[in-house]
């Protein structure tokens, strides 16, 4: 069926449908709505009104909290809230965060008494090198204290970061010898396995994403391919075993997309189809340690370092540029919600860009240098 927007199709009677979530708080599990319209426009305003209703509507009520109440036991009442109202894997990221580096160093603290002063004291913290996990930390952090002061517990707000020394480590990208070497190898015997790493490296698809990948998700004869779930395993709390492969809605609501496919890499999605529902397992979704290992084959056949799966993505974002790709095309081929991402953490011109660019400009003070002889 044709698609427009995010969750929002076309029906065969000819009305727009748009599909929203809510969370059953008895169940504690998510139950879908629709809103209809004759036209795409109607149907964007109604599922916009209905979201808007959503964070409007009263908030379950939440026990009321001493002023001298600890820091860790509103926490665990707002993981209990994550927990009822957002995807599970969000949650066991939150809880994981908290419970490793926050737990033992705030869990005992007055909810009064966190300030941004204190948090930037702490040796748990200070020793971090990941600025990655830094950030996640005090997201965790704020939205603890968010959760504290939308239910009127006293809290003295957000905080913020001061300035810090940490330099953020620079993102790796395939050189050009390398992705020669990586695309003879694809190319030689070519199966599925490779068809997904050659797809990862012309769509820019994350991990998750390929290994959820459906064949009902690539429209060969239009060349588009949507990307509508990613696949991951997290921790679970219940069970014999601790860790369960997941599938679920992809990392955020922008990265659910649409991505065009080449010439090429159509004729290959032709020629690979198979009657399955997964494009690399068949029947199910790819572990992706399983195939973060098939890559890694793959590397060590062409003789190219170990690199994580991810410098796919940002390969595919760095040639985007030197081929000249505008920034808003390229970031919501990525499925940012801002060309900053983009910007500020895959965009990494290269070398041969840089010189061309330099080049250009040497010719256009060459042509000044002419007007000013002749």
């Amino acid at each position: 069926m044709p698609r427009k927007g995010e969750n929002i199709r076309k029906r065969a009677d000819g009305r727009w449908e748009g599909r929203y979530s809510t969370m059953n708080r008895s169940t504690g599990k998510k139950q879908y709505h629709s809103v209809y319209a004759q036209t795409y426009r109607h149907v964007k305003e109604k599922l916009i009104t209905a979201r808007q209703a959503q964070l409007d509507a009263p908030q379950p009520a939440v026990s009321e909290v001493p002023a001298g109440e600890t820091f860790g036991a509103v926490a665990d009442m707002w993981l209990t809230n994550v927990r009822e109202s957002c995807k599970y894997s969000t949650y066991v990221k939150y809880r994981q965060t908290y419970e490793k580096h926050i737990k033992d160093a705030m869990g005992g603290l007055a909810l009064s008494s966190v300030t941004a002063e204190l948090i930037q004291g702490m040796p748990g913290i200070r020793e971090i090198s990941s600025e990655s996990l830094v950030r996640s930390i005090y997201c965790v952090i704020n939205q603890v204290l968010l959760f504290a002061q939308k239910h009127h517990f006293p809290v003295t707000g957000p905080v913020t970061r001061g300035k810090t020394a940490r330099t953020v480590k620079p993102v790796e990208v395939m050189k050009h010898a390398e992705q020669v070497r990586l695309f003879e190898v694809l190319y030689t015997d070519m199966n599925l396995n490779k068809f997904g790493i050659l797809l990862c490296l012309s769509t820019g698809m994350r991990l998750g994403e390929i290994c959820a990948l459906k064949w009902s998700d690539i429209d060969i004869n239009g060349k588009l391919l949507y990307v509508n779930r990613t696949v991951q395993r997290i921790t679970v709390e219940e069970g014999t075993s601790r860790t369960k492969l997941i599938e679920s809605e992809p990392k955020s609501a922008f990265s659910k997309r649409v991505i065009p496919l080449s010439d090429e890499i159509a004729r290959l999605a032709q020629e690979f189809y198979m009657e399955s529902e997964y494009v690399i397992s068949g029947d199910r979704p790819t572990e992706p340690r399983t195939y973060q290992n098939r890559f890694h084959k793959l590397l060590s056949e062409a003789g190219i370092p170990a690199y994580n799966f991810h410098i796919l993505r940002h390969t595919f974002a760095t040639n985007c540029v030197d081929s000249g790709a505008d920034i808003k095309s390229l970031s919501e081929l990525l499925g940012h919600s801002s060309v900053n991402i983009t910007l500020n953490r895959y965009v990494h011109p290269s070398v041969q860009t840089k010189r061309q660019h330099l080049n250009t400009l040497s010719a256009i003070y060459g042509q000044y240098l002419g007007q000013q002889c002749s």
